[in-house]
């Protein structure tokens, strides 16, 4: 099993040469919605993390991208529908100057038990002690109390933040699930850990996590899981930039 994390960096201004690609490949309801966004910024990562998507599913699956049809969950996650081949998980994450798109490579992984979820912070975000004391749960904050430094302890917020973010993303509930009702242990290993507090989200699923840097100045997570035990997958991570 193999997942596949591609970013691109988006422009806080003007279109540049990866917008203009990816908006050539957008539906025309995903070009209105577009042109809704206010700020330049917003409306660049929206086009990108759209036509990236439409671009590398189109290229696993053999297909046009601009034939592939989404549906929306309840909860706003969006998923391929349609043609059949292209069908399979992925998610998109952004921030300030940073899209990432990860998707599975193999599309017998498109079942509704497959699960993957990505996350991507800035580093020099705001990380106010007091949003963690709100959002976070209390192993987790007494992570941070323990610290030893200010640079430790952002470094412990954004990799808590992103992991939660993943797994939220991944079961496709967005904040209607309070990040409080599960913690992160292990969180700077190769294999952060999750610890349900929540009966209602402990089914017994094997999750695997990882937290990597797509590139200087950036912290990303993923969450995949399959509803059984399956080997942990290869996270491949590439430039979007660079092939386009």
């Amino acid at each position: 099993m193999r997942i596949q994390v591609w970013h691109a960096a988006s422009s806080k201004q003007n279109p540049g040469r990866v917008e203009q690609l990816c908006e050539g490949y957008l539906d025309v309801q995903e070009k209105q919605r577009a042109n809704l966004f206010r700020q330049p910024t917003s409306r660049n990562q929206h086009v990108i993390g759209r036509g990236m998507t439409r671009r590398l599913i189109g290229e696993l699956a053999e297909v046009d991208p601009r034939q592939i049809e989404f549906g929306i969950q309840d909860y706003g996650k969006p998923f391929v529908t349609s043609p059949q081949p292209a069908i399979r998980p992925f998610n998109v994450a952004h921030t300030s100057g940073l899209v990432v798109c990860g998707l599975a490579d193999d599309p017998h992984d498109s079942d509704a038990t497959v699960r993957l979820g990505v996350d991507v912070e800035a580093m020099d975000r705001r990380t106010d002690p007091a949003i963690a004391q709100r959002f976070f749960s209390e192993p987790e904050i007494q992570h941070l109390d323990h610290c030893k430094n200010d640079a430790e302890r952002r470094r412990s917020f954004l990799t808590i933040w992103t992991l939660k973010e993943s797994f939220i993303k991944a079961i496709g509930t967005g904040m209607s699930t309070p990040l409080a009702d599960f913690a992160f242990d292990q969180i700077f290993s190769e294999r952060p850990t999750i610890r349900m507090l929540s009966k209602e989200l402990d089914a017994g699923q094997q999750w695997q996590f990882s937290v990597f840097t797509p590139r200087e100045g950036f912290i990303a997570a993923t969450a995949f899981c399959t509803g059984e035990k399956t080997p942990r997958p290869l996270i491949e991570v590439k430039r979007f930039d660079d092939v386009v």
